[in-house]
């Protein structure tokens, strides 16, 4: 049986959840030695990884696959210039930024706050959960999708803050901001989406995961932030195809 309640809700159980888990990060990550937090991390970075390529497939898969022989371009192609776009709006230097400020407000002595802050708010936004769960929340008030994102933002929460601190808490304003914008703009939007359209957004998604699992592992940091222009050039890309042809 579905969830249904006023909107807004599933946002808000995932700030509880997110808030929650790092508060218990914080307090027991003192105790951990750093060995064990790093083992936490690459855990966590291969997790996230894998979610990554899970969805980076669905380039691959239904219904892109049998949308256009050249689907893959169409995921390719956004997240190549949605990193142009984003280096010269300089995203992940604004968000650095935002961190820097809260740090500076409430976080002195947090060595890591503002790498916490950057990456729980990518690893929380990034994925298609934010985008699927908020729109079904928006329409008709079913937060299931959001809760069971919930559950998994604060399993990570709770990781995330016992290496990185109190910033990862601070994502939470991110997390009001985008999945609130997107749950009360769903009425609006959702109509135009075509599950051609979601499957694409999902799979430049899930490209910019595997990055934030190349940044927690300390392979290779990747300037994801600057890559979030994608998400919204990849269902444009479809629709426009759709369109034209």
């Amino acid at each position: 049986m579905a969830l249904a309640t006023v909107p807004l809700t599933g946002t808000l159980i995932n700030v509880a959840a997110v808030l929650l888990g790092t508060a218990i990060g914080v307090l027991v990550g003192h105790r951990l030695s750093e060995r064990l937090r790093e083992t936490v991390m690459d855990a966590l970075g291969l997790v996230v990884i894998a979610l990554g390529v899970d969805g980076a497939l669905g380039a691959f898969r239904e219904p892109l696959s049998s949308f256009s022989r050249g689907s893959v371009l169409f995921v390719m192609g956004s997240v190549l210039v949605g990193g142009i776009v984003g280096e010269v709006l300089r995203i992940e230097d604004r968000l650095e930024a935002a961190g820097d400020a809260l740090k500076r407000r409430f976080g002195e002595g947090e060595a890591r706050f503002t790498e916490g802050f950057v990456v729980a708010s990518l690893v929380f936004c990034v994925g298609p959960l934010a985008i699927l769960g908020s729109l079904q929340d928006g329409l008709t008030g079913d937060f299931q999708l959001l809760a069971i994102k919930s559950l998994l933002d604060g399993f990570a929460a709770l990781a995330f803050a016992s290496a990185l601190g109190v910033g990862v808490g601070f994502s939470v304003i991110v997390i009001v901001v985008y999945q609130g914008a997107i749950t009360i703009a769903a009425s609006s939007v959702a109509d135009l989406f075509t599950e051609e359209m979601v499957a694409a957004l999902t799979a430049a998604g899930g490209l910019l995961i595997i990055g934030i699992g190349l940044r927690l592992l300390d392979l290779k940091r990747v300037r994801v932030g600057n890559l979030l222009p994608s998400l919204v050039l990849a269902p444009l890309a479809v629709w426009l195809w759709q369109t034209l042809v």
